[in-house]
């Protein structure tokens, strides 16, 4: 198979077409709403964290278990999603990601005990586990390569904010009922108005899905070539059209439907581009992000903050966030994937070294550190500058990455393992933390080297893919192995 020239319009992938860029955001727009869900149902367990232990009089290990679940759901979600995608189709599985949610967030609030909270969370936690990897994959297949990257961003944007309108929306009940564990409406506490108000975008997500066509990478698959034609003039315009399905039917041809087993080589082992994505989304996570979001009372607490002031500054570190993520989305297709996960990599090294010294060092009382004057507040920059650091470049950028990064026939399963693994490595952070939380220089020593080894593994593996089309992936694959089914 050959290809012209990457970006030349010869090829036959001339996405350039303006006219078509407002139906293509829209579409993205609406694909990125499971990520808006995804960040809620991630962060709205943080308001109800107390209510929980009262309401139910559980102990640490319970309350870590419902805490953690639906991480575990996670993980299971992003393994199956890629697969069924293949099967029932993207939108399909969109719409099964916004049911699951809804059942979620009903089921938990209704809960009268506390494993009924667990598994309830779990199935929302499939939610999110399908949503985190159909909505790159989705944007990915219908999005022109030179605005690719920041539609791909838009999903890390509606991750961020619904963490934000998560962490307002339990404050605002919070205030309402005078705390969590208070009756607000309808006998409920407010705790459990927490996860009912999931139910409403939720319900939207779905109802969106209806509006949006199937991707045609996924048509052309199923040899429903009149509907890709269909979407492609719609997306794309109509020149070059037949050329372009050809090149689709051609990165997908085989004599057997996609499976997992198109992960293996012929020859044996996992293709190289399955392991650059599995270690992309092992990295993000264990840089510890979301020890910044899940446990950061800890750190302001130990620069001087109240309690209740520390809820403000997570609220105002959400924010910092959704900022970053916008700069992201200006520079992504402009100077492209690899430098901007390299300078993120360094802006989280020093960081988190900065960290890792200052906790290191620091003297402690009641078996929690004591800062300086000058050590704490050089703690709490830090601390915001590694949001920074990491929402402008590995926040965004490992989804986009990994929506685009893989040949057409292995997409969807390499990007539901790859985003399993992410959940998994989110797990192992987010449960071995409260252990570490006595010996926080560790921590944040270990998150330094991870942030430094980052650096060496996207130098020397993660290839540049900005304004390729997504049929030339193909290349990272030897030509004599793009299709392993065929010598299987």
């Amino acid at each position: 198979m050959t290809h012209g020239p990457v970006g030349d319009s010869t090829s036959g992938l001339d996405y350039e077409e303006s006219e078509h860029s407002g139906k293509v955001v829209r579409i993205a727009s609406v694909a990125a709403l499971g990520g808006l869900l995804f960040g809620y149902d991630s962060a709205v367990i943080n308001g109800a964290v107390a209510a929980l232990r009262d309401e139910f009089g559980i102990g640490d290990y319970t309350l870590g278990v419902a805490v953690a679940s639906a991480l575990l759901g996670a993980a299971a979600g992003a393994m199956t999603a890629g697969r069924l995608a293949d099967r029932i189709g993207r939108l399909s599985v969109m719409k099964l990601a916004a049911i699951l949610f809804f059942i979620s967030a009903i089921g938990t609030a209704l809960a009268p005990n506390i494993w009924l909270v667990v598994i309830f969370r779990v199935i929302g936690g499939i939610g999110v586990g399908v949503a985190s990897v159909i909505a790159p994959a989705y944007i990915a297949e219908t999005s022109p390569p030179r605005i690719r990257g920041r539609l791909g961003s838009l999903q890390q944007l509606a991750i961020v904010s619904g963490i934000f309108i998560s962490l307002a929306i339990d404050a605002l009940l919070a205030r309402l009922a005078g705390g969590s564990r208070e009756e607000l409406w309808l006998g409920l506490a407010a705790w459990r108005w927490m996860f009912l108000a999931m139910a409403l975008p939720a319900i939207l997500y779905g109802a969106l899905a209806f509006t949006i066509p199937e991707s045609p990478r996924y048509l052309v698959a199923k040899y429903r070539i009149p509907e890709a034609r269909s979407v492609l003039t719609m997306l794309l315009g109509e020149k070059n059209l037949e050329i372009t399905i050809s090149r689709i039917q051609d990165s997908l041809k085989s004599d057997k439907p996609p499976s997992w087993r198109d992960l293996r080589k012929p020859a044996g082992g996992i293709y190289g581009i399955v392991w650059v994505g599995l270690g992309l989304s092992i990295f993000q996570q264990f840089v510890g992000i979301n020890v910044i979001f899940y446990y950061s009372n800890v750190l302001w607490e130990a620069v001087g903050f109240g309690e209740s002031q520390a809820f403000v500054i997570t609220v105002i570190t959400s924010i910092t966030n959704i900022v970053t993520t916008l700069i992201a989305i200006a520079l992504i297709d402009r100077i492209g994937r690899k430098p901007l996960l390299l300078m993120g990599s360094a802006g989280m090294a020093v960081t988190l070294g900065t960290m890792a010294v200052i906790f290191g060092t620091a003297s402690q009382v009641g078996g929690k550190p004591v800062l300086g004057d000058v050590a704490g507040p050089v703690a709490l920059v830090a601390a915001n500058l590694f949001v920074v650091a990491f929402g402008m470049s590995w926040g965004p950028v490992v989804w986009v990455l990994l929506g685009e990064m893989f040949p057409n026939r292995i997409r969807a399963a390499a990007l539901g393992l790859a985003a399993a693994g992410q959940w998994v490595a989110n797990w192992v952070i987010t449960v071995t933390f409260p252990t570490l939380s006595s010996m926080l220089g560790v921590a944040y020593g270990f998150y330094a080297l991870c942030a430094v080894l980052s650096f060496v593994f996207v130098s020397r593996w993660v290839q540049e893919t900005k304004g390729k089309h997504l049929e030339d992936m193909q290349s990272e694959i030897p030509h004599h192995e793009q299709h392993p089914t065929l010598n299987s």
